[in-house]
């Protein structure tokens, strides 16, 4: 582990904002945790003539473990019925589902077709009823399916062949990933793409679902095509251009599946990709020129590679806005090129790198982003999900209910920390203390397993995956790691 401390190693919420004063971060958090109704995260919200129970937000996380045919399998059913039963009102996709076969993550990512939704269907409807018998109501609980097309990181056919959809020819990320103009997805594929996106949602309502998400995120597809500058045709080089993907398959959704809401899970920005340095740690891509200061690639960059500038991010947020898209739950970058800044781990992914910077750092970075665009569109309508919460662990809920009721955020979305500790929002509304034992310490086995070929997981922590096989081969992989 990198020479960071601990968040364990803070006993009291005083100690941990002395650190944070030391390392000059900025990031609130409040005494205490307040259980229901006092607090901010018990508040109810309006969205669209709906009401969505409090402000825990469930974030979408791939298992690696559906059927073949991209239904969902019992362990797909076990991780979303803990959805249902965490006490969290907003559930947002659920699950990165893929629209088409060409687009799955791996051989085990879910898809819906008119083979599947009858089995997604039922599943939704065992979640509802579950949350009911739990909770009293599901009146509040608002479910949603994310939709997506893996793009540049799809492997349809074999998780160990990658068969790439590209937006446009990247230098840094081609040589990554081992793409060439090859894989550049045509403007006749594209408008496919877009057709099996509006079909999907189709299917999402047949299903029951309230709302689907476009997924715009993570250096996936649809977030790709965002930062095609260089890309010719009418998908790339000017804004219009580079939004034409998401404009079409909104407008779409709404011609032809009247009734179901939109969200969007959305990279606020993106910076450059990192390799594994000399001493393992994390730095940055330069090739060529091309790297820190020189860095053109990045939607929602400063040019620098390494920073932001959110004049383009808003102003696609107002698209989306003008097209009834108001659900936006956040993220940055990609967890496939720079984890440290999209998912702030203490411990590297098996194909990972040691952290460049204090992980509460990129935590922070993710706060303050939402804030920064929360604070513009105050009063619209729109409502963010804020993310990046987990690796703050006994700190998270009073750093989330600091920024919900500071007005930072709207929501507080967690995911890692689910699998892990599912019951934490039900807990932390009902004035229970944390169970400190199945608190997520990022230790990142439920990413090492699925990059190694698994189901997804947490097998350090959830009794039920540390007695299945596969635990034994993720400490396998890891010694390796560690021997290497």
């Amino acid at each position: 582990m990198a020479d960071y401390p601990r968040i364990p190693s803070f006993k009291t919420t005083e100690s941990f904002r002395s650190h944070l004063r030391e390392i000059n971060l900025d990031l609130e958090l409040d005494d205490a945790i307040l259980a229901a109704p006092e607090s901010p995260l018990a508040q109810p919200v309006e969205y669209h003539g709906r009401r969505i129970g409090n402000r825990w937000c469930i974030l979408p996380m791939e298992g690696w473990d559906c059927l073949p045919d991209g239904a969902p399998s019992e362990l797909t059913r076990r991780r979303w019925l803990n959805f249902a039963a965490s006490g969290a009102k907003l559930l947002f996709g659920c699950e990165a589902c893929a629209v088409m076969e060409s687009g799955r993550s791996n051989t085990r990512q879910l898809m819906i077709t008119p083979a599947t939704m009858p089995l997604l269907a039922q599943l939704r409807k065992d979640m509802v009823k579950l949350h009911a018998e739990k909770f009293g109501t599901a009146d509040d609980l608002y479910i949603g399916l994310q939709l997506t097309h893996s793009g540049r990181y799809s492997h349809p056919h074999d998780d160990a062949k990658l068969e790439s959809v590209t937006a446009y020819e990247h230098p840094l990320l081609d040589e990554k990933f081992h793409n060439s103009a090859a894989n550049v997805v045509s403007d006749a594929e594209v408008k496919n793409i877009v057709r099996h996106f509006i079909k999907a949602a189709g299917l999402a309502k047949e299903a029951g679902f309230d709302f689907v998400d476009i997924k715009m995120a993570h250096g996936y597809l649809g977030h790709e095509f965002l930062s095609a500058f260089t890309r010719p045709g009418e998908y790339g080089g000017s804004f219009e251009n580079r939004t034409r993907f998401f404009r079409e398959i909104v407008e779409g959704i709404k011609r032809e599946v009247p009734g179901i809401d939109l969200g969007m899970r959305f990279s606020i920005f993106d910076c450059l990709p990192f390799e594994k340095g000399a001493d393992k740690v994390g730095k940055p891509m330069e090739r060529n020129g091309i790297g820190v200061g020189n860095y053109k690639y990045a939607f929602g960059g400063d040019g620098t590679g390494l920073g932001c500038d959110l004049t383009e991010p808003i102003r696609f947020l107002e698209l989306a806005r003008s097209l009834g898209v108001e659900l936006i739950c956040t993220t940055i970058c990609s967890p496939y090129y720079n984890p440290h800044f999209q998912r702030p781990a203490y411990y590297p992914v098996s194909d990972g790198y040691l952290p460049p910077e204090e992980p509460i750092i990129g935590a922070a970075r993710q706060i303050n982003a939402v804030a920064q665009l929360k604070k513009h569109f105050e009063n619209t309508g729109m409502l963010f999900i804020g993310a990046g919460y987990t690796c703050l662990q006994e700190y998270l809920t009073q750093v989330g209910q600091a920024a919900v009721r500071a007005g930072k955020t709207d929501f507080v979305g967690i995911g890692r920390m689910v699998l892990a500790y599912p019951e934490l929002p039900a807990d932390t509304l009902a004035g229970c203390p944390l169970n400190c034992r199945r608190i997520c310490r990022t230790f990142g086995d439920c990413t090492t397993a699925p990059r190694s070929g698994m189901v997804s997981g947490c097998y350090p922590l959830d009794e039920f995956y540390k007695c299945r096989p596969e635990c034994e081969r993720v400490k396998e992989v890891k010694r390796k790691i560690r021997e290497s």
